[in-house]
Parts: C-alpha cells; structure tokens; sequence
C-alpha cells in the first residue's frame, strides 16, 4: 500500500511584509495599511487596521482585561495591491534584475519598489 506524500509548495506572493497596500475589493475597499504578516499557504495577508473583527478575551489577571477586543483578521491576497512610493498609487508589480539582484519594480513608473539598500 503506497502512502500519498504531500508537500506543501511555497508559492510565490509578490507582497512583502510592511509594504504599504491598498484594499481594492471587499468591505474594506479603499483602506490603506501596512503588512504585518504574509499566508503563502493559504494566499492571505494580515494588514494594519483593515478586516477589523471583534473577538471575546477571557481575562487573564496578569496582562489582560477581559472583554472584547478588536483585531485585524486576514484578507485575501487578491483583494489588496502594493503601494508604489513614488506614484502614490496601487500599482502592478514587475521584476527586473539588477546586478545580482532580482527586485520589484513598479509597473506605472519603474521605480524599485525593494527597501533593500545596495551596498
């Protein structure tokens, strides 16, 4: 009897963590925020202050006070589009190489959209 093997693929996400998005679709449509965490398995992201949800806290005596706290729940990956700084704008992403290195760049303008300081 063969065992079915799964692996889990990472799949390539173009949105990084503390990259500025814009919501594009959904009850949040219009939000910006920043990326505090990236799902490549489930193809979602966890954005600043965007898909606010209310949850019940049981409380704990040392550090919190019960009750119903507000958090940011994950939202589609499709759902939200990269910011580009110069634009000021959602923009597609495109790829180029420069030097050694593989960045992002901004489809609108075609500035580097990679934080990354060349040394």
């Amino acid at each position: 009897m063969a065992i079915a093997k799964t692996e889990t693929a990472h799949k390539k996400i173009e949105i990084h963590r503390n990259d500025q998005v814009q919501v594009i679709a959904g009850r949040d449509k219009g939000k910006k925020g920043r990326v505090l965490r990236v799902f490549p398995d489930v193809n979602k992201v966890l954005v600043e202050h965007v898909m606010m949800v209310k949850k019940h806290v049981k409380p704990n005596p040392p550090r919190v006070k019960g009750g119903i706290a507000e958090q940011e729940s994950r939202i589609a990956l499709s759902n939200v589009m990269v910011i580009c700084t110069s634009c000021n704008r959602p923009v597609r992403i495109g790829h180029e190489k420069k030097g050694d290195q593989h960045v992002r760049v901004c489809r609108k303008c075609g500035n580097t959209l990679d934080n990354k300081k060349n040394s």
